[in-house]
């Protein structure tokens, strides 16, 4: 539900008032009481998303991706994996092992 803007001709009160999107605007200022109130155009807002896994490449189209995948250098990839299990290209687990007695 959006949270709209309204102002009080009467009073001169501006306030907030958090409505369906469905309901109508109310005319009754809550300050002075006086049905001189009026709904505001306001500017709206931007999407929020709240919680982890969302990035701004989460909704990328598949034509980027695949662009994005040709860009990058082909040696990269084997060295995230090397990277991520704790080897190098040309050493063995075996050659660790070694190395640490």
């Amino acid at each position: 539900m959006p949270t709209y803007e309204y102002h009080c001709d009467e009073c001169g009160a501006d306030f907030e008032l958090f409505q369906s999107i469905k309901a109508r605007p109310i005319k009754k200022c809550p300050a002075c009481g006086k049905r001189r109130a009026r709904r505001l155009i306001g500017t709206g807002a931007g999407i929020i998303f709240k919680g982890n896994g969302f990035y701004a490449t989460d909704y990328r189209s598949d034509s980027y991706k695949q662009d994005a995948k040709k860009d990058k250098p082909a040696g990269e990839a084997e060295k995230k994996k090397a990277e991520g299990t704790g080897e190098s290209k040309g050493e063995k687990p075996s050659d660790k092992n070694q190395a640490a007695e």
